[in-house]
């Protein structure tokens, strides 16, 4: 069967839905959350960092930006195994991003609070991508804050009936299916195009 994945990134952990395709439609074959850091203190890099000097925050910083991408490197490795052993064939991951931020250095970064919440952000959403690619799958990027409309444009489907799709599946799979997992469908199902 193919299969896409749609991925939600938090603070050290994401939302993963795969998806199946086949002849009578869409249905859920895995949904899981994909643990990307080890230490508590790296789900917070920059916080950790905060009241640190200079070279030190840097340091600290680099370490959790390192970490979480070599460990979404090996959960998505292990995702895609996983699909692979069941004779899947995944074909592409959709990973949902938020707004870009200015290319400002660590002292930038921790100089403002709220600059911190936003590195810490794209962060994992960036190992997610990077993942992605190293794992050599096809990477769709949409933006959380326009991913129902987007997906309305790329599937030509009116969001209503998105909406459906995304809420009978959800009913398919069983609980837990939260606002992660319907936007990580939803972002699986723009993967398939």
């Amino acid at each position: 069967m193919k299969v896409a994945f749609g991925l939600k990134a938090h603070s050290g952990w994401a939302a993963l839905v795969a998806l199946g395709k086949n002849g009578h439609g869409f249905t859920v074959v895995d949904r899981s959350r994909l643990e990307l850091v080890e230490e508590e203190w790296a789900k917070q890099p920059y916080h950790a960092a905060e009241e640190l000097e200079p070279k030190e925050a840097r340091d600290v910083v680099k370490r959790g930006i390192d970490a979480a991408h070599r460990i979404a490197r090996r959960e998505l490795k292990a995702a895609l195994k996983h699909e692979r052993d069941l004779g899947n064939q995944v074909v592409a991951c959709a990973v949902i991003v938020g707004s870009p931020m200015p290319d400002w250095s660590v002292e930038q970064i921790l100089a403002v609070h709220f600059r911190m919440h936003q590195a810490e952000g794209v962060l994992f959403r960036d190992a997610l991508m990077a993942a992605t690619k190293a794992c050599e799958l096809k990477l769709i990027t949409l933006p959380e804050k326009t991913l129902l409309q987007e997906a309305e444009q790329a599937l030509r489907t009116p969001a209503s009936d998105l909406l459906k799709t995304v809420t009978a599946l959800g009913k398919s799979a069983g609980p837990p299916w939260g606002k992660d997992q319907k936007d990580a469908a939803l972002a699986a199902l723009v993967a398939f195009k």
